[in-house]
């Protein structure tokens, strides 16, 4: 996850997967939202062995989000994992935000080694939000993966709306919507009275489509979303040849 290792979310994820088979745990030691595909190069990276509940082992690391699972798959692990799941994320990571999630470029770095991988994200913020119906969604839908597997270098970005679990329509398979945040920097003065910048902002919706990931959330859907890195603007391809560079 990108919330770290004593997040109330990972330990709701560890209570839903727990039946599914063996588990390992490998998690940031702090926070690290906002990271993104970000790597560690150029300071030591650790890794401390933890007892998480029920006697699982857990590893607490000083990296990234996309640290952990290299760490797990090239030192940690004995074995590639059947699965990895990363979350449950406090707050959205629909539309746009999946680029900059730390929780999800775990789960793309599992897709990049073309193990079947979900990132699980609840949309609630608060650090005492409710987690009984995500960890509900996230057995089936870890169950399913395990089942059905995914098609290659795919992961799923899952997202659950701050509902109770009667009160959430069902599971629709979504896309990504079109929507963007629109950023305000807050000029403030430090005790010094040196400036600094805190980033606001409000995301926008730009997208009325009904098989978008917003959409669906806003009409109490889990939303799941297929997710790969191949950022390759296709269908431009053609475009570009055009110009005969």
């Amino acid at each position: 996850n990108d919330d770290g290792i004593t997040a109330p979310g990972i330990k709701s994820l560890v209570e839903a997967i727990k039946p599914l088979g063996e588990i390992v745990v490998v998690a940031p030691d702090k926070p690290q939202s906002g990271m993104g595909m970000a790597i560690t190069v150029s300071s030591t990276l650790r890794a401390n062995k933890v007892v998480f509940e029920d006697n699982i082992v857990g590893y607490s690391c000083s990296g990234t989000p996309v640290d952990c699972i290299k760490l797990a798959i090239d030192v940690l692990l004995p074995k590639k994992p059947d699965l990895i799941v990363s979350g449950i994320n406090h707050g959205s990571n629909a539309s746009v935000n999946v680029i900059y999630s730390g929780t999800m470029s775990a789960a793309l770095e599992g897709a990049l080694e073309n193990i079947p991988s979900i990132g699980f994200s609840l949309m609630d913020f608060s650090i005492e939000a409710d987690f009984s119906a995500s960890k509900h969604f996230a057995h089936i839908i870890a169950k399913k993966v395990l089942e059905e597997g995914l098609p290659p270098n795919i992961c799923l970005n899952v997202n659950i709306p701050k509902l109770k679990q009667d009160e959430i329509a069902g599971i629709k398979i979504c896309r990504q919507a079109n929507g963007n945040w629109e950023e305000e920097f807050e000029e403030r003065l430090d005790p010094f009275n040196r400036k600094y910048y805190w980033m606001t902002g409000t995301f926008k919706n730009y997208d009325t489509g009904e098989d978008a990931d917003i959409n669906a959330l806003e009409k109490g859907y889990v939303s799941v979303v297929p997710i790969q890195y191949d950022l390759t603007a296709h269908a431009s391809i053609n475009t570009l040849k055009s110009w005969n560079l």
